[in-house]
């Protein structure tokens, strides 16, 4: 959420960040309600002066025996009683209209963030990997004679509808010893503390995290009021809602592997094959939580820690900064990974890694205090590390041979009981 206070003193400057993103300006519209809530706030105060003046002059009025002025110092007392309701039940009904228009309006992009209206305003900045040459033309990961045995959406659409997988054997053996490698490397090399999180979370975490209320329609909600996360981002940094942290206590560095939850909404007719894009999914996340002047370099180092997953499974890649029409709505600035999928004979995205600034610590009220100084919002960010199906896809359409098995990245082999490919029979050997 933003800062009324900063829109205050440069609207011209966040409007024109607003433009950045596609946005007509805003700062007029947001600064009018202000205006009319301070102002009602300021005749409040006032009438309650008032009414304290008249309170203590009702008493002298009565020891002096003058009645006329008691009673109407009485009457001024009960007037001025009601105009403060009446003023403060206005002011809070311009605060409400006010914090409901702040929550709808997406994070500043950095200057640094290039400019665009859609993906392909989007920058490249660097790659890792050659993508294999193929003797033969590289199936997609479905298509895969080894891979067939271990996907099944037939059973999956006939228990929960479409975009739903039913994984069995050798393939969700190599799904969960993704999960696992990507866990270990985040804990024993960056330096990540392993957290695990419910999947159901309040209306305030989802506010938090700016799920709601503008993508309420992508996420699901139980019928007794509960949410189902779109991705562990919302659970750990809500973790620090609230809370003032003293600024040694920063950073904090968090992953989890959860189960995630989206509804796709706006996504029909999009990677309808295959498990790409999925109701139901797994992902190993990463959140920070730092100090305001730290968080940049948190952003690079976070991207590092993702990248450095794919390299160690052999999976080429490029990094990507997003244009300002392609952001997040959270985000000041996003690094995307995408990831060579030969079957497909492109990069698909499979990480993204976002600064969000005090953006969401406005909205979770997430406060740290610097020695010897008042209390300031934390900076937040958030990442895939990765997403594990996807990752999945990669390993099997990176990995897949001519008579249709797969072999599988030496990371894996240790969490595999030291197997290395799938045969085409669909069997771990």
């Amino acid at each position: 959420m933003h800062d009324i206070r900063a829109i205050r003193e440069n609207p011209a400057a966040f409007d024109a960040a607003l433009a950045r993103r596609g946005l007509a300006g805003m700062s007029s519209e947001i600064l009018a309600i202000d205006e009319g809530r301070r102002a009602k706030i300021l005749a409040a105060e006032t009438a309650q002066a008032e009414q304290n003046r008249a309170s203590k002059d009702v008493g002298a009025a009565k020891a002096r025996g003058d009645d006329a002025e008691f009673e109407r110092l009485r009457a001024l007392v009960a007037e001025k009683k009601a105009e403060i309701a009446r003023l403060t039940d206005e002011a809070a009904t311009e605060d409400a209209r006010l914090r409901d228009l702040l929550l709808t309006i997406p994070n500043l992009p950095l200057a640094d963030v290039p400019d665009g209206e859609d993906e392909s305003g989007n920058v490249e900045i660097r790659r890792w990997g050659t993508p294999r040459s193929f003797s033969f033309k590289p199936k997609e990961h479905f298509d895969i004679a080894g891979v067939k045995p271990g996907m099944d959406f037939e059973t999956a659409a006939k228990l929960s509808g479409s975009r739903f997988v039913v994984l069995k054997g050798a393939v969700i053996r190599v799904h969960r010893a993704l999960a696992q490698f990507m866990l270990d490397t985040h804990i024993t090399e960056h330096g990540l503390t392993e957290t695990w999180t419910p999947v159901l979370v309040k209306e305030d975490a989802m506010y938090g995290t700016n799920q709601l209320p503008k993508f309420a329609e992508d996420s699901y909600q139980t019928t007794n009021g509960w949410w189902l996360i779109p991705t562990s981002e919302v659970t750990l940094t809500n973790s620090v809602a609230g809370e003032i942290l003293d600024e040694g206590q920063l950073p904090i560095r968090m992953t989890a592997h959860t189960q995630c939850f989206r509804s796709e909404a706006g996504s029909a007719g999009k990677d309808t094959s295959g498990m790409l894009r999925q109701h139901q999914f797994e992902k190993v996340e990463m959140v920070s939580i730092t100090t305001p002047d730290t968080s940049l370099a948190e952003h690079e180092r976070m991207t590092k820690c993702a990248e450095a997953i794919l390299e160690k499974l052999g999976l080429p890649y490029r990094t990507i900064v997003l244009c300002t029409g392609d952001m997040g709505f959270g985000a000041q600035k996003t690094h995307d990974l995408e990831v060579w999928l030969p079957g497909q004979n492109t990069y698909r995205e499979i990480s993204s890694v976002s600064v969000c600034g005090d953006f969401q610590a406005r909205r979770m009220n997430a406060r740290f205090r610097p020695a010897g100084g008042k209390p300031e919002f934390v900076h937040t960010l958030n990442g895939s590390g990765l997403a594990v199906g996807r990752a999945l896809i990669a390993v099997l359409e990176n990995g897949q041979q001519e008579d249709g098995s797969v072999d599988l990245p030496a990371a894996l082999h240790p969490y595999l009981g030291g197997k290395t490919r799938i045969g085409a029979d669909g069997v771990l050997v």
